[in-house]
């Protein structure tokens, strides 16, 4: 009967100290599942700023693209105006021989003498064409260097964003 007594005592001291032992798995599991929670809001929080960094990336981006685009724009611009004086030059330079032609074969004096009175005001437009061009081709080489120099910070930005995405390809592997 002392077996059965011991037995039974022995019996309810020992299973709650097994339940204590179940208890701390248990524990164990929450403090992992806690540090998963911590782990997982810090990679939440990179993830909120690395998003951010790359809107202000994406801004650049688009602010460099939109500079050259205005440079270009500008550069056509230039150009334009600068064939358009050019040919405008041209067709004055050809008046101007043309009516100093007439005015040697032509048989007629008062004719001659219109002609004559008009070949200055010609020249003189001329004349004011040839500054109109040499200034329009300044503008439009400091158009091209302004072109070239943005198309090459748009070129740098795109090696750059080539660069990080390979970094970030990378990351992605492992």
């Amino acid at each position: 009967m002392h077996r059965a007594i011991l037995f039974g005592l022995a019996f309810v001291y020992v299973v709650p100290s097994a339940k204590a032992q179940t208890s701390s798995p248990d524990s164990q599991l929450t403090q992992a599942l806690l540090a998963e929670i911590r782990q997982l809001r810090q990679d939440l929080q990179s993830t909120a700023a690395t998003i951010q960094r790359i809107q202000l990336v994406m801004f650049r981006a688009q602010a460099q693209t939109q500079l050259v685009s205005h440079a270009t724009q500008r550069l056509e611009d230039a150009r334009s105006r600068c064939s358009q004086l050019q040919v405008q030059r041209k067709s004055t330079a050809t008046q101007i021989e043309e009516m100093e032609q007439r005015v040697r074969a032509d048989q007629n004096p008062a004719e001659q003498k219109r002609m004559a009175d008009e070949l200055p005001r010609i020249k003189s437009n001329l004349e004011m064409l040839t500054n109109l061009e040499q200034q329009c081709q300044t503008r439009e080489a400091d158009a091209e260097s302004q072109f070239r120099a943005e198309q090459a910070k748009l070129a740098d930005f795109q090696d750059q964003m080539d660069k990080l995405d390979k970094l970030l390809e990378g990351y992605g592997m492992k």
